[in-house]
């Protein structure tokens, strides 16, 4: 049963992400499809259109395989050895700074919540 629900819930994100391609269609602005349909499911939460409940366990489930959406990417540089042998070092202090970065920031947004979090339970 919790199957079915993940798969009906994962199809429900989508109808936004379709949403999100119709409008796209028509409005052609340098913004992905993908991102709309995200604001669309977004204010549809908001504005309590629709229920966390009825997307939760489906969205849940994307999150936790999100890795597997990496993967054809991933495999994908292989291609290019010739570029990753002329700039690969470049390329992995790239990411590594880049990482730091944002694990800094997401750690200071996060202290200042639970900071805020905090002094309103106080």
């Amino acid at each position: 049963m919790k199957l079915g629900v993940i798969i009906i819930q994962v199809l429900f994100i989508h109808v936004f992400l379709f949403a999100g391609a119709l409008f796209k269609h028509f409005v052609p602005l340098p913004i992905p499809a993908s991102m709309f349909g995200l604001i669309f499911l977004f204010l549809a939460l908001q504005l309590k259109l629709i229920k966390l409940e009825w997307v939760e366990q489906g969205a849940n489930w994307l999150m936790a395989e999100l890795l597997l959406f990496f993967i054809p990417s991933a495999v994908g540089i292989v291609n290019y050895d010739d570029i990753l042998s002329l700039q690969g070092i470049g390329i992995v202090l790239l990411i590594g700074v880049s990482t730091i970065i944002v694990m800094g920031v997401t750690s200071i947004t996060a202290e200042k919540i639970s900071a805020r979090k905090r002094s309103d339970v106080l």
